[in-house]
């Protein structure tokens, strides 16, 4: 009898033993999917991490995706290895703009444990309108996710503050497009100092083939006596002086820039004034290269990026003339740095210089573009220097050409942004910033964020 019961008991542990085991093997991996990082246009990296193993080996680990949530297995898959721990992949062969998500996953002999779902979008690549065509590719609001609810808002302050016409690029494709007071797409309008730019690029690009050098003095090349000032004081002056807005001459004496008006203040890059005098860099570059201006401008910058406009003389100065989407044809050169659909027109090393602090006086001023996101600035006709950044409403790292009567060229590269206005002043009579700037940016900023 004591037999009897002794085997009985030895049965029950046994077969408790046996069920305690297969209580542990009924659980599944536990595994997780952590981040998604340099994420390309074909490209993206991800990592996970089998926490638990459920009480079995891990036979295979990995990351699963899809088009659509939820991914299985069954879907695209990697396999990275087996056992417990942190695991990377590289995924490769992605659709360019396109999203997917997907999950980590980790195989025991009970089956198949999926992580948390996270999603990314592949990067999209940047588009230029073709040079030969009046067509231009497009996106719609919503396939940005901004908000189709402020868009009129936005147009009717646009109307209400004598603009003609108005593009928002993203990415290279037109989002919005529109024009008013009688403008249309074929109608041209003046860059006023917002042209500025366009100079400094065809120096830049006269630098790039030899032609000149910024640091050289502006008498290297137009001769001694281009200005009043005493020649010591004169051969101070270089091309990067002029870019900057640093030549140290009276910028109090109007747009005449022949000799007698060219007035000594200060030493060059002591003193930052906006100054007209810039336009001596267009003589710069027709003596370094031996073609006129408007030959040079269409052979290296105008007909390389599909523009169409002209060079209208105004005085002393020479205006440009041309469509707001001729206009935006060079923003989207600067959003790219100076590289049009592969080929680089200004090489990058100019255009980063250019698009940077140029001196120490005006933190907001490149090499004749503006700049944002400054702890300070200066302003037209003033010596005033003001704290903070320019436009608070706008982005940060956004560079901007600024011209007479509110034309804007805003630049956004985290936001892949190229922004054009044309038309005439917003409110009053005006050199380059207005506080219409800000108020649009808040406009702006309300319909993309």
């Amino acid at each position: 009898m004591k037999r009897m019961i002794f085997l009985f008991t030895l049965s029950l542990l046994v077969h408790s033993c046996s069920n305690s085991e297969e209580i542990v093997n009924t659980e599944l991996p536990i595994v997780t999917t952590d981040e998604i990082t340099n994420i390309s246009f074909t490209t993206a990296t991800i990592k996970g991490n089998v926490a638990q193993n459920g009480g079995s080996t891990i036979t295979s680990r990995g990351f699963c995706w899809n088009t659509s949530p939820n991914p299985t297995i069954s879907n695209f898959k990697t396999s990275d290895g087996n056992g417990i721990g942190i695991f990377t992949t590289n995924l490769t062969g992605l659709a360019e703009n396109t999203t997917y998500y997907i999950r980590a996953y980790s195989t025991n002999n009970i089956g198949t444990a999926y992580g948390n779902e996270l999603s990314f979008t592949t990067d999209e690549n940047m588009y230029f309108p073709p040079n030969d065509a009046t067509t231009w590719e497009t996106k719609t609001i919503a396939s940005l996710g901004w908000n189709q609810n402020n868009v009129q808002d936005l147009l009717n302050y646009l109307e209400t503050k004598n603009s003609k016409g108005f593009i928002i690029l993203q990415n290279g494709k037109i989002v919005m497009e529109y024009y008013f007071n009688g403008h249309t797409s074929t109608s041209p309008w003046y860059w006023a100092s917002a042209g500025k730019t366009l100079t400094t690029t065809l120096t830049g690009i006269a630098e790039q083939e030899g032609l000149l050098n910024r640091t050289d003095k502006v008498s290297d090349y137009l001769g001694t006596g281009w200005t009043s000032a005493s020649l010591t004081k004169e051969n101070l002056i270089t091309c990067e002086n002029l870019l900057s807005m640093s030549s140290g001459l009276d910028d109090s004496l109007g747009d005449d820039v022949s000799p007698a008006n060219l007035q000594y203040v200060a030493d060059a890059g002591t003193r930052w004034a906006y100054h007209n005098v810039y336009v001596k860099l267009q003589d710069v570059v027709a003596a370094a290269s031996g073609q006129t201006w408007d030959t040079y401008f269409n052979t290296k910058l105008k007909t390389p990026i599909g523009m169409t406009g002209t060079w209208i003389p105004n005085g002393d100065l020479s205006v440009y003339w041309s469509t707001t989407r001729s206009m935006a044809r060079f923003g989207l050169l600067a959003l790219n740095k100076g590289n049009w659909n592969g080929t680089q027109i200004l090489n990058t090393n100019f255009f980063n210089d250019a698009t940077t602090t140029s001196q120490t006086i005006n933190l907001a001023y490149g090499y004749l573009w503006w700049l944002n996101g400054k702890s300070s600035y200066h302003l037209p006709q003033t010596q005033l220097q003001f704290s903070g950044e320019l436009i608070p409403n706008g982005p940060d790292d956004m560079y901007m050409a600024l011209g007479k009567n509110d034309q804007k060229i805003y630049v956004s590269p985290s936001k892949k942004l190229v922004i054009i206005r044309m038309g005439d002043s917003a409110d009053g009579s005006n050199f380059a910033l207005s506080d219409f700037d800000n108020v649009l940016w808040e406009k702006i900023s309300a319909v993309i964020n």
